[in-house]
């Protein structure tokens, strides 16, 4: 294994070799601190390694929580919370099944970069006719800037809902930090995912406190997370929502970006156990966003849900709802959650924006103005008074839209053996692949047909 500048690594890949395109810019550049660690997961991918399995596995881990900020984020807050007041427990088990299915796509995602050092933009720029390269990369701004509006407008109403500021005002706040956030870029990749890792402990660790507070009904709990159930039109329609707020276009784009060359190896046996080693960061990561999103609605079910008050569907009407049923500190931890989800999602977000815009575009612009660029339709919402709420619902449509667009060309490419090499999905994972993809597609066009049929 080698750690080589960014140029050199463009053919470190099995199957990248080919390509005349240099390997991408990474994110971030790498730091002492991000050098250490990689050598460190050099020493573990070797042999080398002398230290216990967790302090073997900890050089790994830290892409997939990145990833993992989008679901959850604060377009999950919406739709989770409004499934556990209208139906309690009864779609727990679309949680369980949304999160298993985004662990399957997370690690092809992340096995893509990998294998080839390209991410999934750069792929499909260099494999796909321009004039539809063009289209992709125009989608994908839509996605970027529909998923940043969510995630934007949850992090102004959270600050609005602690400090009482005006949401104009918020806002602006909302901005500031999450430039501070982002420019943690400078000081390496590990700073970075720390910060970020940190934002989703306080999110579950929130959650915790949540249904500690509700008291929910473990047995229902139980039942309701594995048993698939429905209760008439509108409970197939929320959890088309649940769905579609849950698997996310960016995060798939920008997961392959993100290890493209986080650690770079040649050999097919070393590229089998990173990858093997990247699916416990997945698996934890994707874990971890799972529970959050099963706490959401179970909080909801316990609380909203079994005080008959079941049309709780915005955030604010959730925050206001909680301190009577509750108390005051249960309506404090819920806006601190969903603060930290909004800020850190809306980082992540405009990483995931560089991505595509490199990776479909061969170009960047820097990382601030796109921030303010991506500011400007949630301020513009704001401004104009729009129900922070409803914007969340329209964005989760135009993030269902995009979604087949990033997920069936990275079945295709990680199913091309010349492309991928040893890291090839093999023939039931194709086939599970295929199927998810199918179910989740499926479930997205019945929430279009729906949407806009006036359902």
């Amino acid at each position: 294994m080698a750690l080589t500048d960014r140029k050199t690594q463009a053919g470190a890949h099995p199957g990248a070799h080919d390509e005349a395109n240099p390997a991408a810019p990474h994110p971030y550049d790498h730091s002492k601190s991000d050098a250490k660690l990689i050598k460190s997961a050099t020493d573990v991918l070797e042999g080398k390694s002398k230290k216990g399995f967790f302090a073997r596995i900890l050089p790994f881990m830290g892409p997939a929580f990145i990833a993992s900020v989008a679901y959850v984020d604060p377009g999950n807050f919406a739709t989770n919370i409004s499934g556990g007041a209208q139906f309690g427990y009864l779609l727990l088990w679309v949680i369980v099944a949304s999160n298993l299915m985004a662990m399957l796509i997370q690690a092809l995602s992340a096995k893509l970069g990998i294998a080839t050092g390209k991410n999934l933009a750069e792929q499909c720029r260099m494999r796909y006719p321009r004039w539809f390269v063009v289209a992709l990369w125009l989608l994908m701004e839509l996605v970027a800037m529909a998923t940043d509006l969510a995630e934007f407008l949850g992090a102004a109403v959270g600050f609005n809902l602690l400090f009482g500021i005006p949401l104009w005002s918020a806002a602006i706040l909302t901005g500031i930090t999450t430039f501070i956030i982002l420019a943690l870029e400078r000081y390496g990749f590990r700073s970075l995912e720390a910060v970020i890792t940190g934002f989703v402990s306080v999110i579950a660790i929130s959650y915790i406190i949540e249904i500690f507070l509700g008291k929910p009904d473990w047995g229902q709990v139980a039942r309701h997370a594995f048993v698939p159930e429905f209760k008439g039109p509108s409970s197939i329609l929320l959890a088309a929502g649940i769905l579609g707020a849950t698997v996310m276009p960016h995060a798939i784009y920008l997961h392959s970006s993100l290890m493209q060359n986080r650690v770079v190896v040649r050999e097919p046996a070393l590229l089998k156990k990173l990858f093997r080693y990247e699916i416990v960061d997945v698996v934890v990561a994707m874990g971890v966003a799972s529970l959050v999103n099963g706490a959401m609605l179970i909080m909801s079910a316990s609380t909203f849900h079994a005080q008959g008050l079941t049309e709780v569907g915005s955030l604010e009407e959730a925050y206001r709802t909680l301190e009577p049923l509750l108390g005051k500190a249960a309506s404090w931890v819920f806006a601190i959650s969903l603060l930290f989800s909004g800020l850190s999602s809306a980082s992540v977000g405009t990483m995931a924006g560089q991505i595509i815009m490199q990776g479909f575009m061969n170009f960047e612009i820097p990382v601030w103005l796109r921030r303010i660029i991506t500011m400007v339709p949630s301020i513009v919402i704001i401004a104009l008074g729009v129900d922070p709420t409803k914007a969340l619902v329209i964005s989760q449509v135009l993030l269902s839209f995009g979604l087949p667009f990033a997920i069936i060309p990275l079945i295709s490419f990680t199913s091309n053996e010349k492309l991928m090499g040893v890291l090839v999905n093999r023939k039931t994972t194709k086939a599970l692949a295929i199927f998810v993809t199918g179910v989740i597609l499926l479930l997205n066009v019945y929430l279009l047909y729906v949407t806009f049929a006036g359902g």
